[in-house]
């Protein structure tokens, strides 16, 4: 059996960020095999207190994807088409639902308002309006908000359900997560409000989209590419679920797959580095450029690490080699 855990130099370093004015809260999560091994909160938080993750999100909907994998309900080699005729429109029929998760599909720009993807009239409307800017398959661009409302569209139509209600009770239910993407728009209490922060402080009210996902309604509409509202506890469970599948959600196969096979590998635009992309993760990888990826790995992850950062610092992964799953969470 593997001793205590140290995690005191982590700590305090998240415990001088805030002591240094650099950030007004935050709160982390370490578990080891499932077990909470170290949940701590530093300045306007508790451990209980709920964080926007933003593009944290996105394992999170993928892993309800992957769910219609297992269950022989989607094919991520077809066409989106093939499942939701609409989407074909302006040119979009070739594009793989594989693509959509490998942010490889062609649309990194398609506009969707949080209020009108939560509506699955509008929202279909929206998707079939969306034009390719490029070849899907030929590049990877990050797609931070239009990829996820297609894989929104696939669990509404093939889980039979609103795709939050979905996520809900296929992934968060069974792993004994609160319902996370989707919030009633009176549940707002205990959540760290986004802080803007300049050099001498708070800033002037905040009016970008990431700022609109913090109001009720944003917080209702569930964005799927960066709408969850959750706890670094519940975020580090989510990832340790990930490591073992206690209760099994995923088809070993299907989880397998998407923990670990890299399929994309064309270099980031921003980062640099080759993404390491799986249907749903980023991988660390073994050539020492783990650092350079959109997970935020620590520097001494095992090369079969994985897992997504979100936007203003939100980190989460895990690591099966050491059975270590972390999450740190700042507003």
């Amino acid at each position: 059996m593997a001793g205590p855990l140290d995690c005191a130099d982590l700590l305090e370093a998240a415990r001088r960020d805030v002591e240094r004015g650099r950030i007004p809260a935050c709160s982390l999560a370490v578990f080891r095999h499932g077990e909470p091994m170290c949940v701590e909160a530093f300045g306007d938080a508790t451990v209980d207190t709920r964080f926007h993750v933003y593009s944290a999100t996105k394992p999170l909907v993928s892993s309800a994807v992957w769910i219609l994998i297992g269950e022989g309900l989607l094919d991520v080699a077809r066409p989106v088409a093939d499942y939701v005729p609409e989407f074909a429109a302006n040119g979009k029929e070739a594009v793989t639902v594989e693509q959509v998760l490998l942010h490889t599909s062609g649309f990194p720009s398609a506009p969707m308002a949080p209020t009108e993807g939560a509506d699955p009239e509008r929202r279909l409307r929206r998707l079939a309006s969306w034009h390719l800017e490029w070849e899907p398959g030929t590049r990877f661009v990050y797609h931070a908000g239009s990829a996820h409302w297609v894989l929104a569209e696939l669990l509404h139509r093939l889980g039979g359900a609103d795709f939050r209600d979905v996520i809900e009770q296929r992934v968060c239910r069974p792993l004994g997560l609160p319902r996370v993407l989707g919030l009633a728009p009176d549940d707002g209490a205990g959540i760290a409000p986004p802080t803007p922060l300049g050099p001498d402080g708070p800033t002037p009210e905040d009016t970008s989209l990431l700022a609109a996902l913090a109001g009720p309604e944003g917080r209702a509409a569930g964005v799927p590419g960066g709408g969850a509202v959750m706890t670094a506890a519940d975020l580090a469970r989510f990832y340790s679920a990930l490591l073992a599948d206690p209760v099994g959600v995923w088809k070993p196969e299907v989880l397998a797959d998407a923990t670990g096979n890299i399929r994309c590998t064309f270099p980031d635009p921003l980062l640099g580095a080759p993404v390491n992309r799986t249907i749903g993760l980023v991988v660390a990888g073994d050539d020492g450029k783990h650092t350079m990826r959109y997970a935020c790995f620590g520097a001494g992850v095992s090369p079969r690490a994985f897992g997504h950062a979100g936007a203003h610092g939100q980190v989460a992964w895990a690591d099966p080699a050491t059975g270590l799953a972390f999450a740190y969470l700042q507003n």
